[in-house]
Order: C-alpha cells, then structure tokens, then sequence
C-alpha cells in the first residue's frame, strides 16, 4: 500500500472518529441538558458574527440561513478530522492535539452557551467526552493502519496491501467504532426527545373572552395572491436559534420584574386562567427586502400584556420592556406601545392551535405596529420593566435602530418575474401593510403611465395587512413594468426612496416585469 493510499484511508478513519465523538458528544448533551457541541459553536459563531454579515445570510439564504451555518461548520470539521487523521500516519501526537484543540474550542462555546438551562459545569461534560471519544477512536483506527515506513518497496503486481496489514482487525475496529456511533444516536433518540412537543400534544387552549371578529367576505380575490391568512406551515421565520428550545409548558414560568410595584412569577396554568382575547395581527421582519417574504398574517390568542404588567404596577420613568427567551436572546419594546391600547398580547396559540414549537411555544409576545426584532419575542420567559439608557438589546447592540415602527408597505405577487399573461386576462394583486395605522389605498403603474387605484379586499382592522388586485383591461402586447404603492389610513403615500432593511426597515416601491402576448 502506498504511502498516499494509507494517508487516505486514515483521513477516512479520522472522519469516522470525530463523527463518533460529535454524536457522543450529543448523547452526552441530550442526557444532561446542555448544548451539542456543534450547536454549541454554531451558537457562539452566531453571536459574534458582526450584524451586516447576518444581513448577507438573511438575504441570501433566507429561512435556510441556519442550515447553511450547520452545514458549513460540518464541512470544516471533517476537513479538520481528515486532516487529523492522515497527520496521524506519522504523528500521532500532533493528531491528538488537533483534535484536542477542537475540542477545547466546543468546550469553549459550551461554556459561554445560554441556550439552555443546564449549568456550564454540567453542560461541559458534553465536549469533553465528545473529545475523548474522537481521541481514542482516531488511536485505534490508526494502529491497524500500516504506516508508510512499513509499507513493502516490492510487490507482486495486483498485490496492493503489504503482508502487515489485517484487513479482518481493520474491520473490527471500524465496526467497533460505528457501534459505538450508533449507540450514541440511540441515546439521543431516546434521552433527546423533545418535552415541549409532548406538552404541546396534550394541550387546550380555552376559548377566548374576546374573540376575534367573523372574516369579511371577499377575501383572496384572486389565485396567486397570499393568502389572507397565513397558514402556521408558511408563516416566516428569523431568529438566531440553531435549535428551537425545548420548554414544556407544564415547568415554563414568567417572572415580571423591574421597575414594578410587585414583582410576578406566572405558570402556564395562570397564563390561560385570565383574560384571553382572540386578534388577527400581521408580523413583518425588519429583514424583509422591498417585497420579500418575510411577512405574515396570524390569529394569535393570549394575554394582553398591558393586562399583567398594570397587575404588577408599572413605576414612573420606565420607559422600556425587556424582553428574555428561553434560550437567552434580549429584545428592547418601547413601553408606551405595549400600554396605549394596542393589542399587544403575551400569546399562547396561532390561528386556533398552541403555538408552534418553532414560534415560541409555549409563549410569546406579539405587538402590532413594530418589526419583530423589537417586539416579538419567542419562547418567552423573562419581562423587566426597565429604560433604554439601561437596556442592551440584542439587535441594537448590532447596529440596528432601538425603537422600529413597522413602514408602510407593499407587495406584488401576481405576476410573478417575467410571467407572461394573455391580452385579455391581465389581472394582478399583492398585499399592502401599515401595521396599526391602516392601508386607505393600494395605486399601481404599468411602465411610465399614470397611476391607476387597485381593488382592496375588506378591511379586517388596521393590525393586518389588506390583499389588493388590479384588472389591465386595455393591456398592450409587449413586455412592461408593473410597480405598486400604498397610502396608509393617514394619507401618507409610501415613499420611492430606496433604503436597506438596515437600521430600522426597507423602503421603497415594488416593482415587477411582465409580458403581454
């Protein structure tokens, strides 16, 4: 066997050991409640990374942006544990100390991890026996390997593997290793299971004191367009969590404290025992490009948050609300949104079921009027009242404005880019939104001609966005240029000027091209 053949084979071996220290190491983590090694550096590679470039991977992965960091770190360390390996051949020790340093790394990003309850001492179990594991597995793959300096210089043709070599202990040992890998995976299953989604399974959510009003008619006017409301399966998501945190309704609790008369600690059970209202409300992330996805219409059910923080006595000066998830993220809400009337909610369900996992099960806030990374905060389990000048949000502290009213608005969704219509069935439509103040109008422009008024679908309330569609009836051949804008209930028309979604939201019209046949 050559000496490029052995390293090969090694680089192999060293692969097959870090996978089996990764997935121990994420038994290990299941067992104890801490972080997985890999997610605990994703984590800690989320939380340093500089603000613009999470706007890059925002824009340009999407809702996949967590999938590609996963997959990214997965490619290094198997390049690393490739390497580890076929430095090995040789120099053994050097091996060790690669994958030692990996290790030290995770252990590092465990350590600083607040994305689940367990103590870091606890918690660091998980990358120490990760390494351990890849340490050892890596030595014995190695020492069946026949290294380069006994390789034979003569061999009979055909003949490729030198007389030292035992493929049946080779065997033996990959084999050894892969059981040991299985039986990590089986403890992940067993022990990793998520007791939110048990908890959520046996939930009812009560009916509510105040429901929501019966929809209009005349909704989703015309095929193509987003539908009125978001079904839970379509409803956007951007957050920082690489794993949904793991919080069964019947051990959640919410501590009110701060700048308040009397400081609360509620359980789930004393959430849906008071006062719940039904509200149709549309979220927008701040990330959202000039019309892009990441908008959504919902029925929330839940508390109205102004509800528990006047039972808990909201002091003079405080001007913020600190909000904590579950897996340690910190939003900044001005105040005075949550207590002017507006139905900002603590909510428990989405559109007539608990929430979903992935949305903040069991609970979270919803407030109309504000883009999510100041307002919305998932799997909620800490509020302080407090003040800006003592507040360190997360988002802020990256650049991005500390107060974020939702803009005005609009979107195009039929026709889609570079779709072709027939002359006589030019219809298009979209949605418009200017969360808390109302859409009056939606106007839109084939290529340089005059301004035409769009149909608007009924009005549901002005926390929702409104559908509107457009019939071209003396369409000409050719290819054109649709754009749209809105005019909120105020009389304010959305403004042409082109912004980033940085600092506090994007601006500008929408455009589309289409042709006419």
């Amino acid at each position: 066997m050559t000496a490029n053949r052995v390293r090969l084979l090694a680089a192999g071996c060293g692969v097959l050991a870090a996978g089996t220290g990764v997935v121990v190491g994420t038994a290990v983590a299941a067992v104890v409640g801490g972080p997985s090694p890999l997610v605990a550096v994703g984590n800690a590679v989320v939380s340093v990374t500089p603000g613009y470039v999470k706007d890059v991977a925002v824009r340009t992965f999407g809702e996949a942006d967590k999938a590609v960091l996963l997959g990214g770190m997965t490619v290094v360390l198997v390049a690393l544990a490739a390497a580890a390996g076929a430095v090995g051949v040789t120099h053994r020790r050097a091996a060790v100390a690669l994958v030692v340093a990996v290790g030290a790394v995770a252990a590092g990003a465990t350590a600083v991890d607040t994305s689940t309850p367990a103590r870091p001492a606890v918690a660091l179990f998980a990358p120490v026996v990760a390494t351990a594991v890849a340490v050892g597995a890596l030595l014995a793959l190695l020492r069946v390997l026949p290294g380069p300096a006994r390789s034979e210089p003569a061999r009979r043709p055909g003949d490729d593997l030198p007389s030292g070599f035992d493929r049946r202990r080779f065997l033996v040992a990959v084999l050894g290793t892969t059981a040991v890998a299985a039986a990590g995976g089986a403890v992940t299953r067993v022990a990793g299971g998520s007791e939110a989604a048990v908890s959520r399974s046996r939930l009812r959510i009560p009916t509510p004191i105040s429901p929501a009003p019966a929809l209009p008619t005349g909704l989703d006017p015309l095929p193509g367009v987003t539908s009125y409301v978001t079904p839970n399966r379509d409803f956007y998501r951007v957050d920082t969590a690489l794993i949904v945190p793991d919080v069964p309704a019947d051990t959640w609790r919410l501590r009110i404290h701060g700048d308040v008369e009397e400081e609360l600690e509620l359980t789930f059970a004393d959430l849906l025992d008071m006062r719940l209202v039904e509200r149709r409300i549309t979220l927008t992330c701040v990330s959202n490009e000039v019309g892009g996805p990441y908008a959504g219409n919902a029925t929330w059910i839940g508390v109205p948050l102004a509800d528990l923080l006047r039972r808990a006595g909201v002091r003079d000066g405080a001007d913020a609300l600190k909000s904590t998830s579950a897996d340690g993220m910190v939003i900044g809400t001005p105040l005075d949104a949550v207590l002017d009337g507006r139905d900002a909610l603590v909510a428990v369900a989405m559109n007539g079921e608990p929430l979903p996992l992935d949305h903040g099960f069991p609970a979270r806030m919803v407030v109309p009027g504000l883009y999510g990374y100041v307002s919305a905060t998932k799997w909620l389990v800490d509020l302080e009242v407090t003040r800006f000048s003592e507040l360190d949000a997360y988002w802020t502290e990256r650049g991005w404005a500390e107060q974020a009213p939702i803009k005005l608005a609009s979107r195009i969704d039929v026709p889609r880019s570079f779709q072709s219509f027939d002359q006589d069935a030019v219809r298009v439509g979209g949605v418009a939104w200017a969360q808390h103040v109302g859409v009056r109008s939606v106007e839109v422009r084939v290529d340089d001609r005059t301004w035409e008024t769009a149909t608007l679908a009924p009005q549901d309330g002005l926390d929702t966005w409104r559908q509107w569609t457009w019939h071209w009836r003396d369409a000409t051949p050719g290819d054109h240029t649709l754009t749209v804008r809105a005019i909120d209930a105020d009389g304010t028309p959305q403004t042409s000027d082109r912004a980033e979604p940085r600092p506090d939201g994007a601006t500008g019209w929408h455009s589309v091209r289409f042709s006419v046949d």
